[in-house]
C-alpha cells in the first residue's frame, strides 16, 4: 500500500498525554528542585528560622527539621517526589542530614542548569559528577579521625544546634552520651531506639533529667497498691493474671447448694493458685500486658505487691530490658530467676480527669538496657521539637561512638570543594567544566551558613578558598564569620551518606530525557 499524505497519524497515546522532551525537561526537573532546596536554605545552620506548618486538619507544627518539613509536605512534582524521596532515605539511615542533602542536590542541578544551557552533553555533566564524588569521598576519608569522648559531646551539640532545645544545650548533650555509652556498656551496641522519651508537661526543659530505666503511664488500679518499693523485683509477662476463658459457650446445671460451694471454692482455689506463683517468685511488681483478675488484685495487695496491667507489649520489653527481667508468657511458669531489679519503683497519681493516666516510674536500674531521658516543658508543640531534636542527636551520637567523625560547620564541605577543583585542572575536556560545577555546589554549604548567620556568602566562601591550603580546617561560626573550627563533628556516614543521595539523585534528573504526563502539563 503506498503512502499518502492522507493517510491518518498512528495514535497511540490519548490526547490528553503530553510528551516533553530535550533541555526544557531539564530545567522544569531543576526549577522544581531549586524551589525544593530555597524552601530549606533558611532553616539551615545553628542561626536557621523555622517554618510552621499549618495541616489540613487544623493542627500546627514549628519546626526548621527538613525531615519533619519534607515529611509534611504534599508534594506532586515528580522531580520533587525524588528529593522526598531521596530525603526520607538520608533520614532512614542516619536521621540527621536531611537539610543539607536537599541544599546539594539543588546546588548541583542549579550548576549543571547553566551548563545544559551552554550545550553541555547531560552525560558529561553526569560522568564529571561521578568523577567529583569519587574525589570527594576520598578527601573525607583523608579527614576522618577517631571518635574520642570529647568528640561524643560535639556531635550531639552540633545536632542539636538551631533546635529548640538548644536553649538546654549545656545539658542535654551529657545526658544523650551518658545514656548511649550506659547502653553500649550493657548490651554492646546503643541506637536511639534504646533512649525513651517522656513528657512531664511541666516546668521547663531545664527541669529534664535522665531516668536509668522507665516510666510508664497506667491508671492505679487500687489506691491501697504498696508505692515507693526500694530494691524491687520486676516480674514481667506477656498474658493475662485470671483464670483462662473458655473458648466456648458451656453452660452448668446446678441442683445441690453444695454443688454450687464446691464450684465456688475450685474456682478460688484456682486465682490462689496463680497468685502463690507470683508470691512465691519473690517479685515485688507485676508487669503484665494483659487483664488482671480483681479477687488476684487484692492479694497482691495485702501482700505488698504493686501489680500493673495492659501495657502494650513494647512497654513490656522496655521494662524487661530495663530490669533485666526476662519476658515470660505464663503466670504459672514464673520464678525466681525470671526477675529483674530496680533500685526504686514508685507512682504518682495524677489529677482525677475523664482522660488521666498515673505514672509509674521504674529507676536506679542497676544495669538498664533502655534509658529514659524524661522532657520538662509544658508547651506541647515546643516539647514534641525538643523531642525530634533529641533524636537527631541521638541517632547521630550513636554512629559516632561506632565510626569515625568528620569537622563540621562547612569546613569539609570547603575542603572537598578545594580537592575537587585541584583533581579538575588535570582534565582537559568538558568533564573539567563539571568538576567545577561540582565544586562550587559544594560551597552551598559554607555559603548558606554564612548568609544565615548574618555574613556576606562570596566574601566568605573566597576567604575559606584562600584558606584552603592551611592544615587548620576552616570554615563558618554562627555569626557568619571565617573561623578555624572547633568543637563541631559529624559522624562520617552521615556526610558520605548525604553527598552519595544528592550526588545521585542528580544524576538521576539529568539522564532524564523525556517527560511522558499522562495527566497533561
Amino acid at each position: 500500500m503506498s503512502e499518502g499524505s492522507d493517510r491518518p497519524e498512528v495514535v497511540i497515546t490519548p490526547e490528553s498525554t503530553e510528551v516533553t522532551s530535550g533541555n526544557e525537561v531539564q530545567e522544569k526537573l531543576i526549577v522544581a528542585a531549586r524551589v525544593f532546596s530555597d524552601l530549606l536554605k533558611p532553616t539551615f545552620g545553628p542561626r536557621g528560622l523555622d517554618k510552621m506548618m499549618f495541616k489540613t486538619d487544623g493542627t500546627t507544627s514549628v519546626t526548621n527539621d527538613g525531615a519533619k518539613i519534607v515529611a509534611e509536605l504534599l508534594v506532586k512534582h515528580p522531580a520533587a517526589k525524588m528529593m522526598v524521596s531521596m530525603a526520607e532515605s538520608q533520614e532512614e539511615a542516619c536521621g540527621d542530614g536531611v537539610t543539607t542533602t536537599m541544599l546539594l542536590c539543588g546546588a548541583l542541578l542549579i550548576e549543571a542548569n547553566g551548563l545544559l544551557r551552554k550545550g553541555l552533553h547531560p552525560l558529561t555533566l553526569v560522568d564529571g559528577y561521578s568523577t567529583s564524588f569519587e574525589v570527594s569521598k576520598e578527601q573525607i576519608l583523608r579527614d576522618s579521625i577517631e571518635t574520642e569522648q570529647a568528640h561524643l559531646l560535639s556531635v550531639s551539640e552540633t545536632a542539636l544546634s538551631g533546635k529548640v532545645a538548644e536553649g538546654a544545650i549545656r545539658i542535654f548533650p551529657n545526658m544523650i552520651v551518658e545514656a548511649l555509652s550506659t547502653i553500649h556498656e550493657n548490651r554492646g551496641e546503643a541506637r536511639a531506639e534504646h533512649v525513651s522519651m517522656f513528657k512531664t508537661g511541666t516546668g521547663s526543659i531545664r527541669d529534664s533529667r535522665l531516668v536509668q530505666g522507665v516510666i510508664l503511664k497506667k491508671r492505679v488500679m487500687m489506691n491501697d497498691f504498696p508505692n515507693h518499693i526500694e530494691g524491687a523485683r520486676v516480674a514481667c509477662l506477656d498474658g493475662d493474671v485470671k483464670i483462662k476463658e473458655l473458648t466456648r459457650g458451656t453452660e452448668l446445671k446446678i441442683t445441690k447448694a453444695e454443688d454450687l460451694d464446691s464450684f465456688v471454692e475450685v474456682e478460688k482455689s484456682r486465682k490462689n493458685t496463680i497468685f502463690q506463683s507470683i508470691f512465691n517468685s519473690g517479685a515485688k511488681v507485676l508487669l503484665c500486658s494483659g487483664d488482671i483478675d480483681k479477687d488476684i488484685i487484692h492479694m497482691l495487695t495485702d501482700s505488698g505487691i504493686l501489680a500493673i496491667g495492659n501495657l502494650d507489649t513494647s512497654e513490656i520489653r522496655n521494662a524487661s530490658e530495663a530490669t533485666g527481667s526476662r519476658v515470660v508468657d505464663t503466670v504459672l511458669d514464673l520464678e525466681e530467676g525470671d526477675l529483674g531489679f530496680a533500685g526504686r519503683v514508685f507512682w504518682e497519681r495524677m489529677q482525677d480527669t475523664d482522660e488521666v493516666e498515673d505514672i509509674f516510674r521504674i529507676e536506679e536500674c542497676p544495669s538498664p538496657g533502655i534509658l529514659t531521658i524524661e522532657i520538662g516543658g509544658a508547651g506541647q508543640t515546643a516539647t514534641e521539637e525538643v523531642i525530634r531534636g533529641l533524636y537527631d542527636s541521638l541517632r547521630a551520637t550513636s554512629l559516632a561512638l561506632n565510626e569515625q567523625v568528620l569537622i563540621g560547620a562547612g569546613a569539609i564541605h570547603s575542603r572537598m570543594a578545594n580537592a575537587v577543583r585541584n583533581a579538575a585542572e588535570t582534565k582537559g575536556g568538558k568533564e573539567r567544566l563539571a568538576m567545577e560545577a561540582f565544586s562550587r555546589a559544594l560551597e552551598t554549604i559554607p555559603s548558606t551558613l554564612a548568609e544565615n548567620g548574618g555574613g556576606d556568602p562570596l566574601d566568605r566562601v573566597l576567604e575559606l578558598r584562600a584558606k584552603s591550603t592551611s592544615d587548620s580546617p576552616w570554615g563558618i561560626s554562627s555569626n557568619g564569620d571565617a573561623w578555624e573550627v572547633q568543637g563541631v563533628w559529624h559522624p562520617r556516614s552521615v556526610i558520605i551518606n548525604s553527598l552519595e543521595s544528592a550526588t545521585e539523585t542528580a544524576m538521576g534528573m539529568l539522564r532524564i530525557d523525556q517527560v511522558i504526563s499522562s495527566r497533561g502539563n
